[in-house]
């Protein structure tokens, strides 16, 4: 597999913590939402972007699986995958670690919208960030899917 075009680390903070014991779903979903963050700000479409240029990317559809349970305290590392980009959309992938045992405990696949916040609606890239989005691509795409992306949510064939 290639490189992740970003690294994310956290702690899970007790706020995070429900009546289990463990970190809320809805958490791994803020934690994966810092990790986008950094993403957009490593390909040149985050804060700075959308204050320049009046775009931004818009989350349209994502699909998360909780494979590990993490506790209070627990330190976290997401990596995160660029799967591709074409003219008006992100895909990417986060998969999140215990920090300390190496175990992956969730991960989650998410395609993005560039959005011309003026008008609220979809986009194409202007032609130089399409040109930067296409040399990520180039160098972050992994040779193979992780364990996970591309998956639908389904019944066992029986």
């Amino acid at each position: 597999m290639s490189k992740p075009v970003v690294e994310y680390r956290d702690v899970v903070r007790p706020e995070w913590i429900d009546s289990n014991g463990h970190m809320n779903l809805a958490y791994y979903v803020v934690v994966f939402d810092y990790a986008t963050d950094a993403l957009y700000t490593a390909l040149g479409i985050g804060d700075a972007y959308r204050e320049a240029s009046g775009n931004s990317c818009f989350t349209a559809e994502t699909h998360t699986i909780y494979e590990r349970e993490v506790h209070l305290g627990d330190r976290l590392t997401v990596r995160t995958w660029l799967l591709g980009a074409d003219t008006k959309r992100v895909h990417y992938f986060h998969e999140m670690f215990h920090a300390d045992s190496g175990e992956r405990s969730a991960v989650q696949e998410l395609m993005a919208l560039h959005i011309d916040m003026g008008i609220r609606r979809v986009a194409p890239f202007p032609p130089d960030q399409q040109a930067a989005l296409q040399d990520a691509v180039k160098t972050y795409k992994p040779a193979e899917l992780p364990k996970g992306a591309g998956r639908r949510i389904a019944l066992p064939a029986k």
